[in-house]
């Protein structure tokens, strides 16, 4: 497989890659993560990546495939974003508490000739949480960078998470096994 560029920060989205043996390279431009009203959740996911891969696209030689996601977590038909500060990551995790939630994660791969965009939606069944679990993961392990203030890899994944319907790996950021199907599909 061709390097490709990935158009994340994050360093689950590298690891997966990784993990996948994948190679790339890492190149971001600074985007709103904005949408315009009407998007459903999906589309939602979908538009932010879109326009994250088209901003890092001026810089890269033409016919280089860029890869780019976002994902969101969706609690009774709220857009959960990454929280603010730690009152608001506690929040979050109360909301989660006993709480059945999808994560989407939109993907949009271009080489600028061709678009391949689409939506993966995972379900995630949270165990009831105490606060004192709640507080405890977010004192330590600090969540604010992560949409839904959690990281499924993480201790309240491992002992907060009841189950998971759908790619387990979307929940970490990327649904890796159907980007590589796609990927294959731009060669």
């Amino acid at each position: 497989m061709k390097k490709i560029i990935l158009a994340s920060q994050s360093p689950r989205r590298k690891q997966l890659l990784e993990w996948a043996e994948i190679p790339f390279g890492v190149m971001v431009q600074e985007t709103a993560e904005t949408y315009p009203d009407g998007l459903t959740p999906p589309d939602i996911a979908i538009h932010i990546a879109r326009n994250k891969a088209l901003a890092v696209q001026p810089q890269v030689e033409k016919g280089t495939v860029i890869l780019a996601a976002d994902t969101i977590v969706v609690l009774n038909d709220r857009i959960i974003g990454k929280p603010r500060d730690r009152e608001d990551a506690i929040a979050i995790l109360s909301d989660l508490s006993g709480q059945r939630h999808e994560v989407i994660t939109g993907v949009m791969i271009t080489n600028g000739e061709r678009d391949i965009s689409f939506a993966d939606i995972t379900a995630v069944y949270f165990h009831e949480l105490t606060k004192e679990q709640i507080i405890f993961y977010v004192d330590k392990y600090k969540p604010y960078d992560k949409a839904g203030a959690y990281a499924i890899q993480e201790w309240i994944g491992v002992v907060g998470i009841r189950s998971v319907q759908g790619d387990f790996y979307n929940v970490m950021g990327l649904p890796v096994s159907r980007v590589v199907r796609e990927l294959s599909r731009l060669e």
